[in-house]
């Protein structure tokens, strides 16, 4: 009779006295475990489990934890970074030996369970720890940051002379300043500049308002909008 099990990811199709080397697990020289992932029973009646075969199970005693042959890996990135790094890896392992096949009755063995020891792809694995409590202290300071309420410091003076709508209706065409696009005179309109004349009433505390609300510190008066402002307000009177 033989037997199909599953242990640390990998299948081994086993028989009573066969040696067996597997994902390291938690046992020590000379204990007998238990494995409890059957697939298949095989013999003269042969069962397929579902995934697993209810009941059975495959005793074996641990012989020694060994480790398996260095593998090297080696990593070259050419062109972008020009980096190179060698790393060698030995995978932690356990003897065993098979010494018994077990159809039924199993699960009321009282043997110990073969459990891994969470080794994956070489590096083990170890149950996290609860984080110390300062370890929350900045989750706290992102909560409190969150609560307090947004204050948006602004420099200068708001113009006493912004709108909530164009006068009459028609806003004037702001394009025709140097330097503002049709992007630029949307945000004008939404912070309520409509009219050349309200630009050319701009004094420097102003400007400096306008410059942090519209994020182009310097352009108004990099591109001279005042006095292009005032000669677009008396070409319309």
């Amino acid at each position: 009779m033989f037997a199909v099990l599953k242990t640390g990811g990998k299948q081994y199709r086993v028989q009573a006295g066969d040696l067996l080397r597997v994902e390291r697990i938690a046992a020590q020289a000379g204990e007998k475990v238990q494995f409890n992932e059957i697939l298949m029973i095989g013999g003269d009646a042969p069962v397929i489990g579902t995934p697993n075969v209810a009941g059975a199970g495959v005793q074996a005693e641990v012989i020694d934890q060994i480790k398996a042959d260095k593998v090297i890996h080696y990593v070259k990135r050419r062109r972008k970074h020009s980096s190179q790094r060698t790393k060698g890896h030995r995978q932690k392992l356990t003897l065993l030996r098979v010494t018994d096949i077990l159809a039924s009755g199993a699960d009321k063995s009282g043997v110990k369970e073969a459990i891994g020891t969470g080794s994956v792809s070489g590096f083990a694995i170890e149950a996290a720890a609860p984080a110390p409590k300062a370890a929350a202290k900045p989750a706290a300071k992102k909560a409190a940051k969150a609560e307090a309420p947004a204050t948006e410091a602004v420099e200068g003076t708001r113009p006493a002379n912004l709108l909530t709508e164009a006068r009459g209706g028609k806003a004037d065409d702001l394009k025709k300043i140097s330097g503002v696009g049709p992007k630029l005179e949307g945000l004008l309109h939404e912070n309520g500049v409509f009219h050349f004349d309200q630009i050319a009433a701009w004094g420097p505390s102003e400007i400096a308002y306008m410059d942090d609300k519209l994020s182009f510190k310097g352009r108004i008066e990099r591109d001279g909008w005042i006095d292009q402002a005032k000669q677009f307000a008396s070409e319309q009177e």
